[in-house]
């Protein structure tokens, strides 16, 4: 069964009691004690950014990123390659350019990796965790033809892939079919075109894309950067970490009671409006050390104590993707964590974004 109806958060009051409800999928009749672990809000996943080899480097890190559990979210880069010989295609994941076409494709290293843990899943049928594990995809070139490879390869593992069904208007949110896997990907409209538009209607959606957002100021308030609330494609929002700290990890101070804030005003914003939010990317160590891992100066706070203040402070104010390269040491963290803290008001008092149900019970099949 259903539920689509649409949920209005009518006063500030009630969105610190209740907002884990925003986006809570409920049975008719039946008051849920919490939402689904689906809906956005009542978990935090440590997201393994960049979760693949380098130049034939550091191919343990998807063993790596599962070893520390589940639930967990991956992410997997992919470039569109062509053969200089043969001028054959095929999607590879790799950061991009030098690519050498003896990269790893995404069904060899992630799918085929997985099966065991969602054939497992499956067969259990404990859906209360599901699910399992999320498949970020960061497109490093977006032609057609890559995306319509993509696609063919979800749809070989459908079994596995949270789905809603295609609607004609992407303003009704409908309730997704909950599986052991679901698939994130980006803002791009090329994508929103090839894995929304170029669907049938009445066919099943496999992909979901993160929402637009205004760049021009970070550090707006956090209701400015994104206005609509989610809709049946665009279900998450995407941030670099200098919006919460000015000039991003290179140019982060001490963590403030105002940073806190700020990250959590932004966490409550994008739960009213029904959509998933991910930071990128969190990493503490020194610089000296960061060529041995394969990892970007850009992302990394200097030490470990310093993205361990930002990796609590994320938990605590409920972001549902957490994007490190340090997997073991976030996952350590964000399973000893507390419930996060109530909301902190991203809007001004008043009237509140009217949304949808973000997903339902009825397809946990």
């Amino acid at each position: 069964m259903r539920d689509d109806r649409e949920l209005m958060l009518g006063s500030t009051a009630m969105r610190l009691v209740g907002y884990f409800l925003i986006a809570a999928c409920v049975l008719p009749g039946i008051e849920s004690a919490k939402p689904p672990a689906i809906a956005p809000g009542p978990r935090v996943l440590m997201d393994a950014h960049n979760c693949y080899p380098y130049g034939g480097k550091w191919a343990d890190r998807i063993e790596r990123a599962l070893k520390t559990g589940t639930p967990l979210a991956i992410e997997q880069d992919l470039f569109w390659y062509t053969n200089p010989h043969t001028l054959q295609s095929q999607s590879l994941v790799t950061h991009g350019k030098p690519i050498h076409g003896n990269e790893p494709t995404m069904r060899d290293y992630f799918f085929e990796r997985i099966r065991p843990l969602m054939e497992a899943a499956l067969k259990e049928g404990d859906k209360g965790n599901w699910p399992l594990v999320t498949l970020n995809l960061d497109f490093k070139s977006d032609e057609s033809a890559h995306h319509a490879a993509v696609w063919n390869l979800l749809k070989q593992y459908e079994a596995w892939i949270c789905s809603a069904e295609r609607t004609s208007d992407k303003r009704t949110v409908m309730p997704m079919t909950v599986r052991p896997l679901l698939v994130l990907t980006g803002e791009a409209d090329s994508q929103e075109r090839d894995f929304y538009d170029g669907v049938t209607l009445g066919e099943r959606l496999l992909v979901f894309g993160a929402v637009h957002t205004e760049k021009k100021n970070p550090m707006s308030p956090a209701e400015v950067p994104v206005l609509e609330p989610a809709n049946n494609y665009r279900r998450w929002w995407n941030n670099p970490w200098s919006v919460v700290e000015r000039g991003g990890q290179r140019k982060a101070g001490p963590w403030t009671a105002r940073d806190e804030v700020r990250l959590r005003q932004l966490v409550t914003r994008a739960h009213e409006l029904g959509l998933w939010i991910r930071f990128y990317t969190l990493d503490g160590l020194p610089d000296r050390d960061l060529s041995l891992n394969g990892w970007d100066k850009g992302y990394n706070f200097g030490s470990r104590e310093r993205a361990s203040l930002r990796w609590l402070a994320a938990i605590k104010a409920g972001v549902d993707f957490v994007a490190t390269d340090q997997y073991e040491d976030l996952a350590t963290l964000v399973k000893t964590r507390v419930a996060p803290e109530p909301p902190i008001p991203a809007t001004p008092t008043g009237k509140q974004p009217q949304i949808r149900s973000h997903c339902a019970l009825d397809g946990l099949v």
